[in-house]
This record gives C-alpha cells, sequence and structure tokens, in this order.
C-alpha cells in the first residue's frame, strides 16, 4: 500500500506551514502536496507556546496561532489545507527514509513516494537523562517543544497556583517560561551553569539588566550550578530539586529547557551532516539533488559571515521555508538564501532584536534602565557584525537590520558607544542617497556632516556629498529648463 505526491513535506512545524503557503502561491496543482507530521494538528507558530498558551486570563489557543499569522499572513487552518488540494498526513511517524528510491515508510506501513523532499523535522528537547539526571516522566516535570508539551504544563501551572517552580536553564524557554510562570502567581527560582542567563547572546550588562527586573518581580537566580537529582514523593511526584552547589530547592513544579538536538537520524548515512544538521547550499538543496532542508534542521551558508552556520529561531524558519520552495519551483528565478540572522523575545515590559552575530568587541549604547532605550554593536576585524536594540521603534529595529547587513566599518569604538543609534541611521542614509526634490540639498549636507565612522574619512564623504548635491543641483536645473521650453 502507498501514495505518490510531487512534493512532501517531512515535519509538521513551523517552517512547513510557511512552505505550504509558499507552494500555493506558486502555483502548485492539487494533490501534487503532501505533508506529514506526528502532531496531531495542522502546522502552528510555536513561539506561541512560551507566550500567550501560558497566560492565565485569556491564553492562545488554536486555530489562532496556526501558521502563518506570526508574520501577519493568511491563517492555515486544516480547512485552509483542504481547500487548496494539500494532503494533511498528521499523527503519522515515520520511521524509515530511502534518499536513492525517494520513499518514506511509516509507523503504520504505508510508502510515500516522490519527486522533492523537503525536510523539516526541526529538532527536539534535550532530556535530562542524557546528563544522567532521572525523572523527566514525573508528571510534574515538563519540557516545551509542542503543543503536547504547552498542554502538560498549562495543567502543572494550574495545579501549583501560589507554589514553588525550578526553572532549569537560563535561555530562550528559561526565560519566557519564567516570565509566565510570575504572571501565574508561582515562586520562581532559576538555575543555569553559566555566569549569566541568554549566555549566549547577552553581554554581561544587558542580561544584569534583565536580571535586575526579574529578580525585582521575585525570581531567585541561582548561577553556575546544575541540577544532579530530584526528590520525589510516594507518587512519584517530584517534591525537591538537588544542585550540585548542595542547594535544596522545594519544588511544585520544573520546567527543563536546556538545549535542543535536530532531528536528522532518518538521513545520517544517506545526506551530509554538518554542525549537527543537514548541510545545505545557498538553494537550501541538500547533497541530493531531490531532498532540500529547512528550520532548525538545516546547515545553510550564511553570505554575512562566509560559514556554515545552524539557525535556532522562528524567523529562519519561515523564511528558509520560502526560499527553498522557490528554489524548487523555479530555480533558475531564485538566487542564494542571503539570510541576516535575527532573534528576538518579548517578556513582560521588555521587547528586543538582535541582527547579525554577537561576535568580536562590544560596545554598548542608550540608557539601560527600564522603559529606555538600549543596545549594543558587536565590531569584528573593524566592521559592525552584531546589533542589539532594546525598547526600540518598528523603524529603529528596521534601521539596525539593514546596517549591520551592510557590515559598514566602524574606526572609533568609543565614538560609536556616544552616537549609539544615530550611527545605524546614518549608516543607513547614507547607503540609499535620497532623491533631491524629497530632501533639500542642506540636509544632504546634515546628514554627511553627521557621519561619524565609515570606511573612510570624513572629509572624503563631505567632498563626495559636495559633488553628488552640485550634480544634482544641475541635473536639476537642466530639467527645469527643459521644461520651460515645453511650455
Amino acid at each position: 500500500m502507498g501514495r505518490a505526491f510531487v512534493y512532501v513535506i517531512l515535519g509538521g512545524g513551523v517552517a512547513a506551514g510557511y512552505a505550504a503557503l509558499e507552494f500555493t502561491r506558486r502555483g502548485v496543482s492539487e494533490g501534487e502536496l503532501c505533508i506529514i507530521s506526528e502532531e496531531p494538528v495542522a502546522p502552528y507558530e510555536r513561539p506561541a507556546l512560551s507566550k500567550g498558551f501560558l497566560l492565565p486570563e485569556d491564553p492562545a489557543r488554536l486555530p489562532s496561532f496556526h501558521t502563518c499569522v506570526g508574520a501577519n499572513d493568511e491563517k492555515l487552518t486544516p480547512k485552509w489545507y483542504k481547500e487548496h488540494g494539500i494532503e494533511l498526513v498528521l499523527g503519522t511517524r515515520v520511521k524509515s527514509v530511502d534518499v536513492r528510491r525517494k520513499t518514506l515508510l511509516s509507523s503504520t506501513g504505508e510508502t510515500i513516494s516522490y519527486k522533492f523532499l523537503i525536510i523539516a523535522t526541526g529538532a527536539r528537547a534535550l532530556k535530562l537523562e542524557e546528563f544522567g539526571v532521572e525523572g523527566s516522566d514525573a508528571e510534574n516535570v515538563c519540557y516545551l517543544r509542542d503543543l503536547s508539551d504547552a498542554n502538560r504544563l498549562a495543567t502543572a501551572i494550574e495545579s501549583s497556583a501560589n507554589g514553588n517552580a525550578v526553572v532549569i536553564g537560563g535561555g530562550y524557554i528559561g526565560m519566557e517560561c519564567a516570565a509566565s510562570l510570575v504572571i501565574n502567581k508561582i515562586n520562581v527560582t532559576m538555575v543555569f551553569p553559566e555566569a549569566h542567563c541568554m549566555a549566549r547572546l547577552f553581554t554581561p550588562k544587558i542580561a544584569s539588566l534583565y536580571e535586575d527586573y526579574y529578580s525585582a518581580k521575585g525570581v531567585e537566580f541561582i548561577k553556575g550550578t546544575v541540577l544532579t537529582s530530584f526528590e520525589f514523593d510516594s507518587n512519584k511526584k517530584v517534591t525537591a530539586v538537588n544542585l550540585k552547589n548542595g542547594n535544596h530547592l522545594p519544588a511544585d513544579l520544573v520546567v527543563v529547557g536546556i538545549g535542543i538536538r535536530p532531528n536528522t537520524s532518518l538521513f545520517e548515512g544517506q545526506l551530509t551532516i554538518e554542525k549537527g544538521g543537514i548541510k545545505v547550499n545557498s538553494k537550501m538543496q541538500s547533497s541530493d539533488s531531490s531532498v532540500y532542508a529547512i528550520g532548525d534542521v538545516a546547515t545553510f551558508p550564511v553570505k554575512l559571515f562566509g560559514e556554515m552556520r545552524r539557525l535556532e529561531h522562528v524567523d529562519s524558519a519561515r523564511k528558509s521555508a520560502r526560499h527553498a520552495v522557490s528554489a524548487i519551483m523555479e530555480p533558475e528565478k531564485t538566487g542564494e538564501f542571503d539570510y541576516l540572522p535575527f532573534f528576538y523575545s518579548r517578556v513582560f515590559a521588555f521587547s528586543w532584536q538582535f541582527y547579525g552575530d554577537p561576535v568580536g568587541e562590544v560596545v554598548h549604547f542608550g540608557e539601560f534602565e527600564e522603559g529606555k532605550t538600549f543596545g549594543a554593536y558587536w565590531i569584528k576585524k573593524g566592521h559592525l557584525v552584531g546589533s542589539f536594540l532594546e525598547g526600540g521603534t518598528k523603524e529603529e529595529y528596521d534601521t539596525i537590520s539593514k546596517a549591520t547587513q551592510l557590515k559598514p566599518a566602524v574606526t572609533d569604538l568609543e565614538e560609536l558607544g556616544r552616537v549609539g543609534l544615530g550611527f545605524a541611521e546614518t549608516v543607513v542614509s547614507q547607503h540609499i542617497v535620497p532623491e533631491v526634490k524629497e530632501v533639500p540639498s542642506s540636509a544632504l549636507v546634515r546628514q554627511a556632516s553627521r557621519v561619524v565612522m565609515m570606511e573612510k574619512p570624513l572629509h572624503v564623504w563631505h567632498a563626495a556629498t559636495g559633488v553628488l548635491v552640485a550634480a544634482s543641483v544641475a541635473a536639476f536645473a537642466f530639467w527645469y529648463g527643459r521644461r520651460r521650453r515645453r511650455w
């Protein structure tokens, strides 16, 4: 027994939904596309699980966060897939894949063949048992990776009101879940081995501000240590957490967020694996020309860095999905995947965005206070490679994104810190010179004079701007004279 499709997407997470939408926009025919997912529901926006889903009042529930509402686009409900002739094979695990024969074998014994396969298997949460700690099966020990995890955590939160929660891990899941637990009136202690939260991205100064805010909300931080064991009651429910530093913490609820591991096992020995993910080229195509990989499971070339990266964020999943579908449907019209790494989070009253790579020397700017706008730049080999901004406007976030993509030269770190966000604004304004009819020449001169650190000395930019203004004025005079004659 078997079925055949032109296109098969293996995995039903964020990337699968965005790929499906792109397929329909590029003219996929009814019955050509199939999505196979272990989850029993159509693809949804995973970030909602650690945010709106856990709120005590009016929590987010499906169908409100099916893809692609996270990008302010169509909401792809099960009805949408049916109307577009897309086969959803849900609640189904694929136990083997034969890349050479272009077939997948499900746990039910069905064989599904394809012409093109998109791997969107994402990643799984790392379990405590992989670090020598038993207890993940206890009813009050929770992870957060999929909808079933979120339902389990939401139930545990309801039964732990005014109780004690221990959050293991200081990354995305740890920080966002801790905020949700506080909002649910639960006492929270965060435990992680690093010196500060979000250690892969935050500088000590940035982390300090967020930690101080969390502390003011009642969150306790225990850093530089790890969980060693649990204590259980007669019902095998966790009652306490033991740490390596000797601390003993009472616990009504434990939330574990210690990282993820890409789901590549079906393809090991068949496709090239690099940096933990399936290696693809700039069109998201794997070492087999009929197989593509997107989202958390893909290791792809990041042009900005000139190296292969595997990125764990929803933005990468969305954009890599669109690009892969474009490359399959219109290969001649699809260029390289030129992606600027992007990360963001919203907790309590805070909202930050990061673009690029957090490597090199760090320059902080702005007022590091709650409710203020502040940020940081990362400078490597004399060029801007990363930008962080808290409390910015949509326009300001867009500006630091564009500036980071340009990788401008930086020659004075002290001046960079003083100018702050103005540096990114200047870089962007200098890269695209406005038309004279929209911006007076005097404004162009003012913009030029604000350039503080560019690849060429200031006087060169002043001279270039002067020439530009003079040429623009001459062009305007010529056009105006010709127009007068026509009148």
